[in-house]
């Protein structure tokens, strides 16, 4: 099949289908939404176009149709596979090409529906046009059904991870003598990959670690990423109470993660809203028990006590006990049953091929394409 891919610009997600693309039988293109330059792994045709800038609105929608209408007639693709459901999806939807498989990023449906009724409208629009639904996790597969959309139409699997690169071997090698050098050795490590967003609650671990290294200062915590609350956290963090306890290691890159997986104890992610995070699917391949808020999503891949801890969501109070209660557990225990939990449902090279069956049930009659 000739496979049009549409998404925003580029993510460790899109790279994962692009490469899956590119190493199959199909003949795969992929055209971006937003301006930029992107790497594009070879067997794939990016397709070039002006893009547009601060994402898709009513002004500019009329401008991007016409572009995508243009590239499908000139590409003639048998399946168009877009999304997030309320620009890429609902764009490739308004160009009335029939055989669409829409695929929900997690927030597009588990928060963004719920935005404004104009989101909510552009996610019914594009559901209902789509033959299939790819997405990643149990609760927003619901969402989606609850917005009209038929279950068996929905091809459900965690995006998954490398399971050889994302190993308790490679992350304690990797991560042993940058913890040395840090004079961390005999500290317990907290580990937070999650973007400094408010979807994201890094301000609520913030505050609850604060409150438990007071009590424990023995507890250290690596701060990694970035976004718009950066001068928030900053100032947060200068406060003495926290000086050499948090390491903020901003952005890095894909290689360099297993490092900081390798030197910590326990990872923590108190998203407020989130799909299957690829961040908690690598802790655990990583062997790292985690500390997860309770929403739908982290309730899939983290349970109590056994391969990690859940905590109410937004409850600082809640999260600092969880934190000081760590050192009662038997870490190697949860770690072991964190990597079990990663072998069983985040391996990509098993759910890649579902997304590749997915592909098969749209296989189109011999001959029949859109104009």
């Amino acid at each position: 099949m000739r496979i049009l891919y549409l998404t925003r610009s580029d993510s460790v997600h899109d790279q994962r289908f692009l490469q899956t693309l590119a190493q199959s039988e199909h003949d795969g293109f992929v055209w971006r939404l937003n301006s930029g330059t992107y790497p594009t792994p070879a067997g794939v045709t990016a397709l070039e176009w002006s893009g547009i800038e601060g994402g898709l609105n009513d002004e500019n929608l009329p401008f991007a149709l016409q572009e995508l209408e243009k590239t499908i007639h000139t590409t003639q693709p048998d399946l168009v596979h877009a999304g997030p459901l309320q620009d890429l999806a609902y764009l490739a939807a308004n160009t009335g090409f029939s055989n669409l498989l829409a695929m929900s990023w997690g927030f597009d449906l588990m928060k963004d529906v719920n935005v404004s009724k104009t989101y909510e409208h552009r996610a019914r629009f594009a559901l209902e046009r789509s033959q299939r639904l790819i997405t990643d996790a149990q609760c927003s597969a619901q969402k989606a059904v609850d917005l009209g959309f038929p279950y068996e139409k929905i091809c459900i699997f965690p995006w998954g991870v490398d399971l050889q690169h994302f190993s308790p071997a490679n992350a304690r090698r990797a991560g042993f003598s940058w913890r040395e050098i840090m004079g961390w050795k005999d500290k317990l490590v907290l580990l937070c990959l999650r973007s400094w967003e408010p979807n994201y609650g890094v301000d609520v671990l913030l505050a609850a670690f604060e409150k438990a290294a007071a009590e424990n200062p023995d507890l250290r915590l690596i701060l990694l990423n970035d976004g718009r609350l950066h001068d928030k956290f900053m100032e947060s963090l200068e406060g003495e109470n926290l000086e050499g306890k948090v390491f903020i290691g901003g952005r890095v890159t894909n290689e360099d993660l297993v490092k900081y997986y390798g030197a910590a104890d326990v990872y923590v992610t108190p998203s407020h809203i989130d799909g299957s995070s690829v961040s908690l699917m690598e802790a655990l391949a990583c062997g790292l028990p985690t500390i997860a808020s309770d929403i739908p999503a982290n309730l899939e891949w983290v349970y109590h006590n056994d391969n990690g801890w859940i905590f109410p969501d937004d409850d600082i109070e809640s999260l600092k006990d969880v934190i000081l209660d760590v050192p009662t557990h038997n870490l190697e225990s949860m770690a072991e049953s964190a990597r079990v939990t990663a072998e069983r449902k985040a391996d990509w090279q098993k759910n890649r091929q579902i997304l590749l069956d997915c592909y098969q049930q749209l296989q189109p009659d011999e001959g029949k394409r859109n104009e």
